[in-house]
């Protein structure tokens, strides 16, 4: 029932707050998208709680670096955003092109400032993400990226994307890790999900000026290994 409830309040509120930040996409500016988003999120981390039963921790909020920096997330969960943006007063992300697809999703992610890349990558998805995380850059904003650039099972990893390190090298940012059991509890994009107390960690910043693969190294191991650990912590069972 939890789950039914939830799935039900999630697609009511998509539908309402998307045509709200549609229409005030007309607007010049993007606060007033801004705002309507953030009023989003907010009603459904209250739904994820009220509902679902899922009540989301961060941790490691104190190792955050003053100023703009990347977030570099493990993506378990279609709650992973909410759960994410939450924290922040403005924040870019990274997205696939598959969401342009929805009716009006597209113009609202343009006014929000998304930085949308091509799912099947290459020379030309690179070359948009430097171009709109360069825009985000220039307005001192926070930018989350998937490493992995896919939606992950609990336990499961796919190779990080060098994307993440061209943006850390390019507009000399910190990247700070963040670990995530949210999986356990809103698993992927499925239906049903599991109450109880999901976590997510901001770990140690990377500091600016490491190659390329030794930064990716550090970041992949900051991410999995404490992901794992969170894992662990919430079921009971060994790393």
């Amino acid at each position: 029932m939890r789950s039914v409830l939830f799935n039900l309040a999630y697609w009511v509120l998509s539908i309402l707050y998307t045509l709200a930040a549609a229409f005030a996409a007309l607007a010049p500016g993007r606060k007033a998208v801004q705002w309507i988003i953030r009023r989003y999120v907010k009603r459904m981390v209250q739904a994820m709680r009220v509902l679902a039963g899922i009540h989301i921790e961060a941790r490691g909020k104190d190792r955050l670096p003053e100023g703009a920096f990347i977030i570099a997330a493990k993506h378990q969960s279609w709650g992973d955003g909410f759960s994410v943006y939450d924290q922040f007063d403005d924040l870019a992300f990274v997205t696939g092109d598959h969401l342009e697809k929805f009716p009006l999703l597209g113009t609202v992610l343009q006014k929000l400032g998304a930085i949308v890349v091509n799912n099947c990558g290459g020379h030309e998805a690179r070359k948009a993400l430097a171009q709109s995380a360069a825009i985000a850059h220039q307005q001192g904003r926070k930018i989350l990226i998937y490493p992995e650039g896919n939606l992950a099972k609990v336990g499961e990893k796919f190779r990080y994307r060098s994307g993440v390190w061209h943006m850390y090298r390019d507009f000399d940012m910190p990247a700070v890790p963040l670990a995530t059991n949210l999986g356990l509890f809103w698993p992927q994009e499925d239906f049903r999900k599991n109450p109880g107390k999901a976590t997510i960690e901001f770990l140690d910043p990377i500091p600016t000026g490491l190659p390329k693969a030794k930064f990716m190294a550090r970041l992949e191991d900051a991410i999995e290994t404490r992901t794992a650990e969170l894992v662990a912590e919430a079921t009971g069972r060994p790393v």
